[in-house]
């Protein structure tokens, strides 16, 4: 869960009343958040380098408030005030107002999809920053580059002063040694190649750029003089860049995915359209592509869903009217009412509540508003002896005998919607690179594969993967582990109704040695020695034999 730090005095001066720490960390709970630490400054700093480097830091108390993770709208001070406010009955609508003229053109030539293919931008117009507001802003960046950005991978923003530079403006892909421009917080121009070398030291800028340094081409912004706005996803232009003195703010959001692009822009924009001269209002900006094709950001599109009161009453364990639930969703942000036909329920999704996808999630919400501690707790109606699972029986079964084989189990991602077990324990072994060799690990959890015959277009299925890692490959260890495996499962080394292994080609492992393993004729995974542009692709020196199968068929 993100943990979001704010001034307690601003908080509360922005609430408009004070709380003891007690009644602040009730109503967080009340919220469905948790206030996680009160701490300061100085005292952050004394913990973490000793009270020598802490003097002189500030004293002001700080809570450190953990949000879900897909709440972006509450990784700011302005969320966090807004959404608390709504809490306690008050409510906000978002506007776009249209420009004078075009302001952003985006032209996406074939490079150019190749690299970040999706740009979308708006303009927040008059707006008034102070220290704070300004401080705030830029966290808010930094926190969804982090969160639904991915480190930036999927969505980077940038942000100018709109009155220093000139629209339209362009967004191409061009070779590094043609980019040249003054980078934020520089004194000299550097071309897009000198700047990949300058930043492979700073502690911040290093770990972006993986995310362009291989492609031919990067993507960068101009202004209508040739003004360099920004190259995403790594750095601003020092021309553009924003102060406390800026009035009207011009916010790019550059992406490989559209989708997490708009919600990002929807979500600056919401949290710092209120400091504009007319509150909640934002100017749009148009997208003009080469084929002609026009689209207007930000969309800060509401929507509407309709569910019954059946359905969350029987849900959450409670028994309250339809107008009482409507209340309930309308203090979480989800304007509500009863439509009159029957207990149907209409909710009004705003820009701000991206996390709202099904009616489970509008029915948590309003189990959070009805409070978790006043729902009365209830003796189950059935009763049932549990017994486990046999797909959760053989996998235990199998881990205490690959352990007993020499192998270290390893618990990567299991929530990521992944399709294979490897790239983690490549990973898990690049973390690991100074333990003694050899290293031998192996994982058994879930993949996802797409399965049309199942109502949500997926299935899970149950692998067993191992890798061995050492200064030979070491393919005869992952042959044996396999022979292994099988005579823990029962199955005979036979063609037929037993098991083999057959030459197969498949570019993840080095030619000529890889197999796939066949079960009673069936192929049930692949082993083999991986190619060196693997092994080079995880950072790792030493060769790498690896082995993945599928044990539903063992069942």
């Amino acid at each position: 869960m993100p943990t979001v730090g704010v001034k307690r005095d601003l908080l509360f001066k922005a609430l408009g009343r004070s709380y003891t720490d007690e009644e602040f960390d009730e109503l967080c709970f009340e919220f469905g958040l948790e206030l996680d630490e009160i701490t300061s400054e100085k005292e952050i700093i004394s913990r973490e380098q000793g009270d020598t480097k802490a003097s002189g830091a500030s004293d002001v108390i700080l809570y450190k408030i953990d949000v879900p993770a897909n709440r972006y709208d509450l990784l700011c001070l302005e969320g966090l005030v807004r959404g608390l406010q709504v809490f306690k009955n008050k409510c906000n609508r978002y506007q776009c107002d249209l420009p004078v003229d075009p302001m952003f053109a985006a032209l996406h030539s074939p490079q150019t999809e190749a690299v970040r293919p999706h740009a979308v931008a708006a303009v927040l117009r008059n707006i008034t920053f102070t220290q704070e507001r300004y401080d705030s802003f830029i966290e808010l960046q930094e926190k969804l580059h982090q969160n639904i950005c991915r480190k930036r991978s999927l969505v980077a923003i940038g942000t100018h002063d709109l009155d220093t530079i000139s629209g339209p403006f362009t967004y191409t892909a061009k070779r590094p040694g043609d980019i040249s421009f003054k980078p934020l917080n520089q004194t000299k121009e550097y071309t897009a190649t000198q700047l990949m070398s300058l930043y492979k030291t700073d502690s911040h800028l290093r770990h972006y750029l993986h995310i362009i340094e291989d492609k031919p081409l990067y993507p960068v912004i101009y202004d209508s003089n040739g003004v360099v706005l920004s190259m995403p996803p790594i750095i601003n232009g020092d021309h553009s860049k924003i102060s406390l003195k800026t009035k009207n703010v011009f916010i790019e959001c550059t992406a490989t995915d559209q989708t997490k692009a708009k919600t990002v822009l929807d979500m600056m924009v919401t949290m710092f359209s209120e400091y504009c001269a007319q509150p909640f209002t934002v100017e749009e900006a148009e997208v003009v592509y080469p084929d002609g094709k026009t689209c207007i950001y930000p969309e800060l599109a509401y929507r509407k869903e309709k569910l019954s009161g059946k359905f969350i009453n029987q849900k959450v364990g409670i028994n309250e009217s339809t107008e009482k639930i409507a209340h309930l969703l309308t203090r979480m942000c989800l304007l509500s009412q009863a439509t009159g036909a029957g207990d149907e329920i209409e909710v009004e999704i705003p820009p701000t509540r991206s996390d709202i996808i099904h009616a489970c999630d509008i029915m948590e919400d309003a189990a959070i508003a009805y409070g978790f501690n006043n729902i009365t707790r209830t003796t189950p109606r059935t009763y049932t002896v549990a017994n486990q699972f046999p797909l959760n029986k053989l996998t235990e079964l199998l881990r205490q005998d690959l352990a007993a084989a020499g192998f270290t189990e390893a618990l990567n991602f299991a929530l990521v919607a992944r399709t294979t077990l490897l790239p983690g324990l490549l990973k898990t072994i690049a973390a690991n690179r100074k333990m003694p060799l050899p290293l031998k690990l192996f994982e058994i959890s879930d993949v996802v594969l797409k399965d049309e015959t199942k109502d949500v277009g997926a299935r899970n299925s149950r692998r067993f993967c191992a890798v061995y890692y050492n200064k030979s490959p070491g393919f005869e260890v992952i042959h044996g582990l396999l022979d292994r495996t099988m005579q823990l499962l029962e199955v005979k080394p036979a063609r037929g109704e037993g098991y083999h292994i057959q030459t197969a080609d498949d570019s993840t492992f080095f030619p000529g040695r890889c197999a796939d393993i066949f079960v009673r004729g069936k192929n049930v995974g692949r082993l083999g020695v991986l190619h060196p542009d693997v092994i080079n692709r995880f950072e790792l020196t030493m060769p790498c034999s690896a082995l993945e199968m599928d044990i539903e068929p063992f069942l």
